[in-house]
Protein backbone atom coordinates (compact mmCIF):
# COMPACT_ATOMS: atom_id res chain seq x y z
CA UNK A 1 0.00 0.00 0.00
CA UNK A 2 2.93 2.55 1.06
CA UNK A 3 4.86 1.51 -2.56
CA UNK A 4 1.51 2.79 -4.61
CA UNK A 5 1.34 5.76 -2.83
CA UNK A 6 4.67 7.25 -3.00
CA UNK A 7 5.29 10.21 -5.23
CA UNK A 8 8.41 12.34 -6.29
CA UNK A 9 7.95 15.31 -4.15
CA UNK A 10 9.07 18.48 -5.86
CA UNK A 11 7.36 21.00 -2.58
CA UNK A 12 6.31 21.06 0.19
CA UNK A 13 2.75 22.58 1.84
CA UNK A 14 3.45 24.40 5.13
CA UNK A 15 0.47 24.01 7.47
CA UNK A 16 1.60 26.63 9.71
CA UNK A 17 0.90 27.30 13.24
CA UNK A 18 -3.22 27.21 12.48
CA UNK A 19 -5.64 26.51 9.91
CA UNK A 20 -8.10 29.09 11.27
CA UNK A 21 -8.61 31.62 9.08
CA UNK A 22 -9.51 34.04 12.08
CA UNK A 23 -6.32 33.29 13.97
CA UNK A 24 -3.95 34.50 11.35
CA UNK A 25 -4.00 38.43 11.61
CA UNK A 26 -3.42 37.84 14.97
CA UNK A 27 -0.67 35.19 14.64
CA UNK A 28 0.68 37.54 12.01
CA UNK A 29 0.89 40.66 14.80
CA UNK A 30 1.86 38.77 17.86
CA UNK A 31 5.00 36.94 15.96
CA UNK A 32 5.93 39.88 13.86
CA UNK A 33 6.15 42.17 16.81
CA UNK A 34 8.30 39.35 18.77
CA UNK A 35 10.60 39.02 15.15
CA UNK A 36 11.43 43.02 15.30
CA UNK A 37 12.21 43.27 19.31
CA UNK A 38 14.47 40.22 19.09
CA UNK A 39 15.92 41.07 15.75
CA UNK A 40 16.73 45.24 16.98
CA UNK A 41 17.68 43.85 20.58
CA UNK A 42 20.13 41.57 19.32
CA UNK A 43 21.63 43.89 16.62
CA UNK A 44 22.26 46.40 19.30
CA UNK A 45 23.81 43.95 21.65
CA UNK A 46 26.36 43.23 18.84
CA UNK A 47 26.55 46.79 17.97
CA UNK A 48 27.48 47.96 21.41
CA UNK A 49 29.91 44.88 22.02
CA UNK A 50 31.83 45.55 18.92
CA UNK A 51 31.89 49.68 19.32
CA UNK A 52 32.57 49.52 23.31
CA UNK A 53 36.01 49.43 23.76
CA UNK A 54 35.26 48.18 27.81
CA UNK A 55 33.30 45.48 26.35
CA UNK A 56 36.33 43.80 24.23
CA UNK A 57 36.54 41.29 26.10
CA UNK A 58 36.21 37.35 25.50
CA UNK A 59 32.95 37.07 27.09
CA UNK A 60 31.70 39.68 25.15
CA UNK A 61 33.15 38.12 22.51
CA UNK A 62 30.94 35.32 22.58
CA UNK A 63 27.66 37.08 23.78
CA UNK A 64 27.72 38.96 20.29
CA UNK A 65 28.55 36.04 18.53
CA UNK A 66 25.10 34.71 20.46
CA UNK A 67 23.36 37.74 19.52
CA UNK A 68 23.95 36.97 15.67
CA UNK A 69 23.17 33.84 16.04
CA UNK A 70 19.79 34.53 17.76
CA UNK A 71 19.34 37.28 14.75
CA UNK A 72 19.68 34.27 11.93
CA UNK A 73 17.92 31.66 13.56
CA UNK A 74 14.99 33.64 13.78
CA UNK A 75 14.91 34.98 10.43
CA UNK A 76 15.47 31.52 8.90
CA UNK A 77 11.88 30.60 9.44
CA UNK A 78 9.89 33.60 11.15
CA UNK A 79 9.89 35.77 7.71
CA UNK A 80 8.83 32.67 5.48
CA UNK A 81 6.55 31.93 8.30
CA UNK A 82 4.73 35.81 8.62
CA UNK A 83 4.41 35.45 4.41
CA UNK A 84 2.82 31.79 4.29
CA UNK A 85 0.02 32.84 7.04
CA UNK A 86 -1.50 35.92 5.42
CA UNK A 87 -1.51 33.95 1.75
CA UNK A 88 -3.22 31.03 0.32
CA UNK A 89 -0.23 29.56 -0.87
CA UNK A 90 2.12 27.85 1.50
CA UNK A 91 4.13 25.89 -0.85
CA UNK A 92 7.70 26.11 -0.62
CA UNK A 93 10.33 24.19 -3.18
CA UNK A 94 12.46 20.51 -2.19
CA UNK A 95 15.38 22.28 -2.11
CA UNK A 96 14.66 25.62 -0.46
CA UNK A 97 13.07 23.24 2.00
CA UNK A 98 16.46 21.19 2.08
CA UNK A 99 18.50 24.44 2.58
CA UNK A 100 16.15 25.80 5.23
CA UNK A 101 16.69 22.45 7.39
CA UNK A 102 20.16 22.50 6.80
CA UNK A 103 20.58 26.25 8.51
CA UNK A 104 17.93 25.69 10.80
CA UNK A 105 19.73 22.76 12.66
CA UNK A 106 23.59 24.07 11.81
CA UNK A 107 22.76 27.61 13.44
CA UNK A 108 20.22 25.67 16.17
CA UNK A 109 23.04 23.50 17.49
CA UNK A 110 25.76 26.54 17.14
CA UNK A 111 23.89 28.29 20.13
CA UNK A 112 24.96 25.33 22.06
CA UNK A 113 28.40 25.31 21.76
CA UNK A 114 28.36 29.11 22.13
CA UNK A 115 26.75 28.35 25.70
CA UNK A 116 29.28 25.73 26.58
CA UNK A 117 32.07 28.44 25.47
CA UNK A 118 30.34 31.03 27.83
CA UNK A 119 30.09 28.50 30.63
CA UNK A 120 34.05 27.86 30.51
CA UNK A 121 34.73 31.23 30.18
CA UNK A 122 32.99 31.86 33.81
CA UNK A 123 34.43 28.54 34.99
CA UNK A 124 37.85 30.08 34.84
CA UNK A 125 36.88 33.77 35.63
CA UNK A 126 35.21 32.14 39.08
CA UNK A 127 37.88 28.78 39.94
CA UNK A 128 40.99 30.68 38.32
CA UNK A 129 40.41 34.28 38.53
CA UNK A 130 44.70 35.20 38.45
CA UNK A 131 45.16 33.23 35.72
CA UNK A 132 41.89 34.50 33.44
CA UNK A 133 43.72 36.75 30.66
CA UNK A 134 46.45 33.89 30.58
CA UNK A 135 43.76 30.96 29.47
CA UNK A 136 41.34 33.14 28.28
CA UNK A 137 41.76 35.01 24.82
CA UNK A 138 39.98 36.72 22.73
CA UNK A 139 41.78 34.04 19.97
CA UNK A 140 40.98 31.10 22.33
CA UNK A 141 37.65 32.15 21.51
CA UNK A 142 37.64 33.05 17.99
CA UNK A 143 39.38 29.27 17.02
CA UNK A 144 36.45 28.01 19.23
CA UNK A 145 34.12 29.72 17.28
CA UNK A 146 35.61 28.36 14.05
CA UNK A 147 35.54 24.68 15.29
CA UNK A 148 32.59 24.76 16.35
CA UNK A 149 31.32 25.98 12.97
CA UNK A 150 32.96 23.31 11.10
CA UNK A 151 31.61 20.86 13.53
CA UNK A 152 27.70 21.72 13.90
CA UNK A 153 28.06 22.29 9.94
CA UNK A 154 28.69 18.68 9.05
CA UNK A 155 26.24 17.04 11.38
CA UNK A 156 23.60 19.25 9.96
CA UNK A 157 24.79 18.40 6.70
CA UNK A 158 24.91 14.56 7.20
CA UNK A 159 20.93 15.03 9.10
CA UNK A 160 20.39 16.83 5.53
CA UNK A 161 21.45 14.58 2.98
CA UNK A 162 19.84 11.51 4.99
CA UNK A 163 16.71 13.72 4.12
CA UNK A 164 16.97 14.11 0.93
CA UNK A 165 17.54 10.69 0.67
CA UNK A 166 14.00 9.36 2.13
CA UNK A 167 10.70 8.80 -0.20
CA UNK A 168 8.12 10.78 0.98
CA UNK A 169 4.20 9.80 0.61
CA UNK A 170 2.82 13.38 1.12
CA UNK A 171 4.24 16.78 1.10
CA UNK A 172 1.62 18.46 3.77
CA UNK A 173 4.13 19.51 6.59
CA UNK A 174 2.53 20.12 10.16
CA UNK A 175 4.70 22.79 10.65
CA UNK A 176 5.64 26.51 9.78
CA UNK A 177 9.07 25.09 8.97
CA UNK A 178 11.06 22.75 7.36
CA UNK A 179 12.27 21.09 10.70
CA UNK A 180 13.58 17.29 10.98
CA UNK A 181 10.91 15.70 13.12
CA UNK A 182 7.46 16.77 10.51
CA UNK A 183 9.90 15.40 7.72
CA UNK A 184 10.52 12.38 9.40
CA UNK A 185 6.85 11.65 9.98
CA UNK A 186 6.15 11.93 5.93
CA UNK A 187 8.58 9.19 5.24
CA UNK A 188 6.90 6.52 3.91
CA UNK A 189 8.93 3.67 5.46
CA UNK A 190 10.30 4.18 9.16
CA UNK A 191 13.81 6.19 8.94
CA UNK A 192 15.24 4.16 11.67
CA UNK A 193 18.89 5.59 10.30
CA UNK A 194 17.85 8.46 10.81
CA UNK A 195 15.89 8.19 14.32
CA UNK A 196 18.96 6.32 15.31
CA UNK A 197 21.17 9.16 14.50
CA UNK A 198 19.22 11.68 16.45
CA UNK A 199 19.61 9.25 19.73
CA UNK A 200 23.42 8.98 19.11
CA UNK A 201 25.85 11.49 17.19
CA UNK A 202 22.68 13.73 17.58
CA UNK A 203 22.94 13.48 21.30
CA UNK A 204 26.94 13.82 20.54
CA UNK A 205 27.40 17.04 19.08
CA UNK A 206 23.63 18.90 20.24
CA UNK A 207 23.73 17.85 23.99
CA UNK A 208 27.44 16.75 24.47
CA UNK A 209 27.81 20.66 25.12
CA UNK A 210 24.72 21.00 27.77
CA UNK A 211 26.46 18.21 30.30
CA UNK A 212 29.70 20.38 29.35
CA UNK A 213 27.94 23.09 31.03
CA UNK A 214 26.68 21.36 33.93
CA UNK A 215 30.46 19.93 34.72
CA UNK A 216 31.38 23.72 34.43
CA UNK A 217 28.98 24.78 37.07
CA UNK A 218 29.15 22.03 39.20
CA UNK A 219 32.96 23.32 39.25
CA UNK A 220 31.64 27.15 39.63
CA UNK A 221 29.08 25.28 42.87
CA UNK A 222 32.22 24.19 44.48
CA UNK A 223 33.73 27.08 44.58
CA UNK A 224 30.99 29.52 45.66
CA UNK A 225 30.47 27.16 48.29
CA UNK A 226 33.74 27.80 49.57
CA UNK A 227 33.91 31.84 49.03
CA UNK A 228 33.43 33.35 52.55
CA UNK A 229 33.02 36.93 51.34
CA UNK A 230 29.79 37.86 50.98
CA UNK A 231 30.64 40.23 47.90
CA UNK A 232 32.60 37.90 46.06
CA UNK A 233 29.75 35.49 46.69
CA UNK A 234 26.68 37.79 45.25
CA UNK A 235 29.33 39.02 42.22
CA UNK A 236 29.87 35.15 41.17
CA UNK A 237 26.00 34.32 41.52
CA UNK A 238 25.42 37.62 39.36
CA UNK A 239 28.22 36.77 36.59
CA UNK A 240 26.75 33.29 36.76
CA UNK A 241 22.56 34.08 36.47
CA UNK A 242 22.10 35.10 33.53
CA UNK A 243 23.85 32.52 31.34
CA UNK A 244 22.31 29.91 33.22
CA UNK A 245 18.90 31.73 32.41
CA UNK A 246 19.50 31.57 28.86
CA UNK A 247 20.26 27.62 28.83
CA UNK A 248 17.53 26.46 31.06
CA UNK A 249 14.90 28.41 27.74
CA UNK A 250 17.46 26.56 25.31
CA UNK A 251 17.87 23.47 26.10
CA UNK A 252 14.60 22.90 27.89
CA UNK A 253 12.85 23.67 24.47
CA UNK A 254 15.47 21.17 22.19
CA UNK A 255 15.21 18.42 24.92
CA UNK A 256 10.94 18.83 24.67
CA UNK A 257 11.21 18.70 20.45
CA UNK A 258 14.25 16.06 19.64
CA UNK A 259 15.60 14.07 22.27
CA UNK A 260 12.40 11.53 22.72
CA UNK A 261 10.99 8.41 21.17
CA UNK A 262 8.95 9.01 18.14
CA UNK A 263 6.05 7.41 19.60
CA UNK A 264 5.73 10.45 21.71
CA UNK A 265 5.96 12.93 18.84
CA UNK A 266 3.10 15.15 19.05
CA UNK A 267 3.38 17.94 15.88
CA UNK A 268 0.56 20.26 17.28
CA UNK A 269 2.24 20.46 20.54
CA UNK A 270 5.78 20.24 18.60
CA UNK A 271 4.82 23.74 16.57
CA UNK A 272 3.77 25.35 20.23
CA UNK A 273 7.77 24.84 21.34
CA UNK A 274 9.13 25.39 18.25
CA UNK A 275 7.62 29.12 17.66
CA UNK A 276 9.07 29.32 21.88
CA UNK A 277 12.77 28.45 20.43
CA UNK A 278 12.79 30.25 17.33
CA UNK A 279 11.08 33.54 18.43
CA UNK A 280 10.72 34.20 22.46
CA UNK A 281 13.98 32.88 23.24
CA UNK A 282 16.24 35.01 20.72
CA UNK A 283 13.64 37.82 21.84
CA UNK A 284 14.16 37.24 25.25
CA UNK A 285 17.96 36.67 25.61
CA UNK A 286 18.84 40.45 24.99
CA UNK A 287 16.75 41.60 27.28
CA UNK A 288 18.28 38.86 30.20
CA UNK A 289 21.73 40.22 29.19
CA UNK A 290 21.56 43.72 29.61
CA UNK A 291 19.21 43.75 32.13
CA UNK A 292 20.56 41.88 34.70
CA UNK A 293 24.48 42.96 33.55
CA UNK A 294 26.02 46.04 34.91
CA UNK A 295 28.53 46.64 32.22
CA UNK A 296 26.09 46.15 28.87
CA UNK A 297 23.63 48.26 30.58
CA UNK A 298 26.57 50.89 30.81
CA UNK A 299 27.50 50.77 27.41
CA UNK A 300 23.84 51.26 25.97
CA UNK A 301 23.44 54.48 28.03
CA UNK A 302 27.17 55.37 26.64
CA UNK A 303 26.36 54.44 23.06
CA UNK A 304 22.92 56.30 23.74
CA UNK A 305 24.66 59.40 24.90
CA UNK A 306 27.21 59.64 21.69
CA UNK A 307 23.70 58.87 19.29
CA UNK A 308 21.58 62.39 21.24
CA UNK A 309 25.53 64.03 20.66
CA UNK A 310 25.93 63.17 17.44
CA UNK A 311 22.27 64.10 16.56
CA UNK A 312 23.01 67.54 18.71
CA UNK A 313 26.20 68.30 16.76
CA UNK A 314 24.68 67.67 12.80
CA UNK A 315 21.58 69.44 13.99
CA UNK A 316 23.82 73.00 14.77
CA UNK A 317 26.67 72.41 13.15
CA UNK A 318 25.92 70.59 9.88
CA UNK A 319 28.90 71.89 8.00
CA UNK A 320 30.96 69.79 10.39
CA UNK A 321 29.06 66.12 9.86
Amino acid sequence: MAARNRTEVTEFILLGLSSLPEMQPVIFGIVLAMYLVAVIGNALLVTVAHSDTKLHTPMYFLLSQLSFIDIFLTTITVPQMLVHTLSVNRTISFNCCMAQLFFFMTVGSMEGHLLAAMAYDRYVAICDPLRYSAIVSRHLCLRITLTSWVVVSLNSLLYSVLVIRLTFCGNQVTHFFCDITPLLQLSCTRPVVNEMLIFTEGVAVVVSPFFFILGSYARIGVAIMRMHSLAALRKALSTCSSHILVVLLLYGSVIRMYLRPSSTYDLDQDRQVAIFYTVVTPMLNPLIYSLRNQEVKGALRRLGMKLCISDWLSEKYPLLL
